[in-house]
């Protein structure tokens, strides 16, 4: 039985569709994984310092559907911490990139890869890199708080621009963003190219603390998530509650590789922060 069938057997057994729903058998991420060595104690007590040139307050945060520590629902935060454990456990010790796509447009997305990055950042002795993928329709623009500037897209078209030019403060303590910059209309061949490959390579190795959040279309619009996910150690699938059918779902997971699929994350359920593992 795949683990989508597994989450979605578990889903019909209940009364009501829980809000996070993922797979324990998280296969251990393989060779691209950059594994914590003595080296890392070096980058560890570097983290703390980390310059931050603006952070967002919790009305922007609020409005940005961003968690923080403080929120009054303690219930939304703590999945994205459990989310978080999960995702580090099936690490194994190492960083990752972590890729999250939904069933259909429109479907959350955005907002779990947000804040999975938040929950990220809230640890001292990590860092999140939160990057948007949309270049035809950018979803985080609004995150970017030391001026938007350049963007994805633009890397990808220049051979001979810094990476350096394309990272911003993401609005957080040790987060940062990579916005998806000018719109493209030839995003997958963009995302798909050697540029792309070498960028996601660059960054995990050269910040080996730093866990790496790719937010995608959904593959029901692209694509993009298929030429992505063959740079992501794990994929997570954000099911919109009550606009989808079964057959939807089955559409949008038999589209990623068995050995990367991370879970279902079910977005906007009635009661959220209820967590379940198969």
């Amino acid at each position: 039985m795949s683990k989508v069938e597994k989450a979605l057997q578990k889903a019909r057994a209940m009364d009501e569709i829980t809000t996070v729903q993922v797979s324990t058998n998280v296969p251990a991420p393989e060779t691209m994984i950059v594994n914590q060595t003595a080296e890392m104690a070096a980058f560890t007590t570097q983290i703390p310092r980390m310059s931050q040139k603006a952070l967002l307050v919790q009305p922007d945060m609020a409005e940005a559907k961003m968690i923080f520590p403080e929120m009054e629902d303690v219930r939304v935060v703590d999945a994205f911490r459990q989310i978080r454990t999960h995702i580090l456990q099936g690490a194994a010790g190492g960083n990752c990139v972590v890729l999250v796509t939904s069933v259909v447009p429109h479907g959350g997305a955005s907002f779990v890869a947000r804040n999975l990055a938040a929950a990220f950042a809230f640890d001292e002795t990590k860092t999140a890199l939160l990057v948007d993928c949309r270049l035809r329709e950018p979803s985080l623009d609004q995150l970017v708080t030391d001026g938007l500037g350049k963007g994805l897209a633009d890397y990808l078209r220049a051979d001979d621009m810094d990476v350096g030019r394309i990272i911003h403060d993401g609005g957080l303590p040790r987060l940062r963003l990579i916005p998806a910059g000018r719109k493209t209309a030839l995003a997958t061949e963009q995302l798909g190219s050697h540029r792309m490959k070498d960028l996601i390579a660059h960054l995990r190795m050269r910040y080996p603390d730093r866990y790496i959040v790719l937010d995608t279309a959904s593959p029901d619009e692209t694509a993009d998530m298929a030429v992505l996910s063959a740079l992501a150690d794990m994929v997570i699938l954000v099911v919109p509650y009550g606009r989808v059918t079964e057959a939807q779902i089955w559409t949008a997971a038999k589209a990623i590789d068995e050995d990367k699929f991370l879970g279902v994350v079910f977005n906007d359920e009635p009661q959220p922060g209820r967590i379940i593992w198969n």
